[in-house]
């Protein structure tokens, strides 16, 4: 290409923002990224729930209707297709120069065969393996099979591969993806929206937040089954969930059953919100069931709550566990009830004597290694190195 028009970058994937989400939270940072880069961008997406926030960005958003299930979620095959068919035709007429694809895999087999068709590179962006979570769950393996083999084939057609993590790449080689044609960018948060300085949520008794999606592999009952021990040195504490997930009502039930009225689940909220619940909390609950094959994770919600200098509390093994001992970001406890509950009860008699310390050294732990604003940058310029020169 010898015209010195900007590069022309499409953007597929079923959550941008407005609608809050790990997911939109990344790509609206690649989009900035490549905005500030020069590149004409343009993103495919859905229409967000109503009453969402009003948002008007500085390039293209062409949104289309969506299946959403109960919850309002993009979630689950058939509301999947009914992204992916119309994107299929929608995408085989954009004018673009490179492409890039948001999990699930079936909308990177869509983005594959369209960039095919139009003879143009894609990046596929792997936050984590689509089928690594799925093998968690109860999905038949029929289902688990075909979704891997979907996976496969947009990984290893893509031209480049963009993955949040060291163990994200590693994931990404199994599926024969050579080396070069991976590029890791880190992952992170908006500091400017979860940061120390703000309002703090109030409550009557020290509480735990739990923010984002509630899913069976990040099995996150084990606090719920871990609050009697800990409300037996502290009668006032609760837990406070915020966000969605299919192990949600599974989550409703158990707190009922086991601690009736000191759990609290207050839905999708935005994120300015999310980080007020965060400033305020002894802790910040994250999880993930060992053995699931999901413990190459490093849930974004870990850098959400360390950026508001909130203490986390890791139930799990793994990378995730790694991350919050090795920084300083609060206590990694065994996926067992005990250690779990000793944990919690730790953070609450620390917040309750007021010697609770390192707000500001996590704070400036995730200032320093986990912006999502730098991650964007670098996700925009792998994405750009696809196109060809136009000199």
């Amino acid at each position: 290409m010898s015209d010195n028009r900007p590069v022309r970058v499409t953007v597929a994937t079923r959550l941008f923002t407005p609608e809050v989400g790990a997911a939109s939270f990344r790509l609206k940072a690649l989009v900035d990224g490549l905005v500030a880069d020069g590149a004409d961008v343009s993103v495919v997406t859905t229409r967000p729930p109503k009453g969402s926030p009003a948002f008007k960005p500085r390039y293209k958003v062409s949104r289309w209707p969506v299946l959403r299930d109960a919850g309002g979620n993009v979630r689950g095959y058939v509301q999947y297709m009914s992204f992916d068919v119309p994107a299929f035709f929608r995408l085989v007429f954009s004018r673009a120069d490179v492409v890039v694809s948001e999990p699930p895999p079936t909308t990177g087999v869509v983005v594959a065969l369209t960039s095919a068709l139009r003879r143009r590179p894609f990046v596929y962006y792997a936050a984590d393996i689509w089928t690594e979570a799925l093998s968690a769950t109860d999905v038949p393996g029929v289902v688990i099979s075909v979704m891997r083999a979907a996976e496969g084939f947009a990984l290893r057609r893509a031209s480049k591969v963009i993955a949040i993590s060291d163990a994200v790449a590693q994931k990404v080689a199994q599926f024969g993806v050579p080396q070069n044609r991976v590029a890791v960018v880190g992952n992170g948060i908006d500091t400017s929206v979860f940061g120390p300085e703000g309002e703090s949520a109030g409550s009557e008794g020290p509480y735990f937040v739990y923010t984002g999606t509630m899913s069976e592999w990040q099995g996150a009952d084990i606090f719920i089954r871990a609050l009697p021990a800990v409300l037996a040195e502290h009668p006032r504490a609760g837990i406070r969930f915020f966000g969605q997930g299919a192990d949600e009502p599974h989550l409703r039930e158990l707190a009922e059953q086991t601690v009736p009225g000191r759990v609290t689940f207050g839905g999708v909220i935005p994120p300015a919100d999310a980080a007020r619940w965060i400033r305020g909390a002894a802790a910040a609950l994250v999880s993930i069931k060992p053995g699931q094959g999901y413990d190459f994770a490093k849930p974004t919600k870990i850098y959400a709550a360390a950026g508001c200098g909130t203490p986390v509390v890791f139930a799990g093994t793994g990378e995730g566990a790694a991350l919050v001992s090795g920084n300083g970001l609060g206590e990694a406890a065994s996926y067992d009830v005990d250690s779990v509950a000793a944990a919690m009860c730790r953070v609450a008699a620390a917040e309750h004597s007021g010697t609770a310390d390192g707000r500001d050294a996590r704070a400036g732990w995730v200032q320093q290694n986990a912006s999502l604003a730098t991650s964007g940058q670098h996700a925009a310029a792998e994405v750009l190195s696809t196109v060809p020169s136009r000199a």
